[in-house]
């Protein structure tokens, strides 16, 4: 072998060698910046994030950019805060400011009502009586609405038996159903899922009020829980006039009244606020009907905490 090939093989050993450490010091750098990236997070996330350097590197670029976005953060954060608490002000005076009054109102019209009035004028005061209702259910409605939709009101859910909470739903309406002479059936086989009772019954409640308000007389409703693997299904099924195609994506809207529904009693915040309460606890509602046979809503809830 000659010196310029011996030279040669040396070079290209050289080279190797440079390549390699250049790949070590390259890996060792990147993780390096890694971990002081990972470091920075983690301060981010526990709120103790401060500029360490001061000088015109890359990594001093980063932490001022990182300084200012955490400082918005917690100014949009506290703006947020502080609108929370004027809404929460808010729902609460609306709330105290209404009562009384509706209250009032609604005594007045029964004491007008045991009055000895011609018949025209108890009409009168029966539909006051009937309109003040309507209010009073309008409101108390908007407020828990409004408290779900700000997180003034937070939910609970729990994993529980569901039968109960199905029996004394239902047991709510048998007064209803029995002037009607609708018949309800309750078939709540012994299961458990993961929701919060007080609230998830408010929305069984406000689907059976649905059922029983467009249930002709002498229908029938039907309030049964279903277990999946993953989730329990409560169906509420009535034998009313059903549910247009067109307008089954509408009815969970806020206010949403169909134009075959109008002249029925109810403001169309019901089923919205069912929704509401179902999405809240990981579950979901849903809609399968067709014009004249009736309608079924099926709320979903986990059996597992999947929150």
């Amino acid at each position: 072998m000659t010196a310029w090939e011996e030279l040669l093989i040396g070079a290209a050993l050289l080279a190797v060698l440079a390549t390699l450490v250049l790949a070590a010091w390259g890996r060792w750098r990147t993780r390096r910046v890694m971990l002081r990236l990972e470091r920075m997070l983690e301060e981010a996330i526990r709120g103790t994030f401060t500029e360490t350097s001061f000088d015109e590197s890359l990594f001093s670029a980063v932490e001022t950019q990182l300084a200012h976005y955490l400082a918005a953060s917690a100014v949009s954060a506290r703006n947020l805060q502080e609108e929370k608490n004027k809404i929460k002000s808010l729902i609460a005076d609306i709330s105290h400011q209404t009562k009384t009054p509706i209250t009032n109102v609604l005594l007045y019209a029964q004491l007008l009502g045991e009055q000895d009035l011609p018949e025209e004028s108890r009409a009168l005061v029966t539909a006051l009586e009937g309109q003040a209702e309507k209010l009073q259910s309008l409101i108390e409605a908007l407020v828990k609405t409004s408290r779900l939709e700000t997180g003034i009101l937070e939910l609970h859910p729990r994993p529980g038996l569901l039968g109960p909470m199905l029996e004394d739903a239902a047991a709510q309406f048998a007064p209803k159903t029995a002037a009607k002479e609708l018949t309800l059936r309750v078939i709540a086989p012994e299961m458990r899922a993961v929701f919060d009772a007080k609230w998830t019954e408010e929305a069984v409640c406000n689907l059976l009020d649905n059922a029983v308000k467009y249930t002709p007389a002498g229908g029938s409703i039907t309030l049964e829980a279903i277990a999946y693997e993953l989730f329990c299904r409560i169906d509420v099924t009535d034998t009313g006039p059903g549910i247009p195609e067109a307008e089954q994506a509408r009815v969970f809207q806020r206010f949403y009244r169909s134009a075959a529904a109008y002249e029925a009693e109810g403001v169309g915040i019901g089923l919205y606020l069912s929704r509401q309460i179902v999405q809240g606890q990981g579950g979901y509602l849903k809609v399968f009907s067709r014009p004249g046979y009736g309608a079924k809503f099926s709320m979903y809830l986990p059996r597992e905490t999947n929150l």
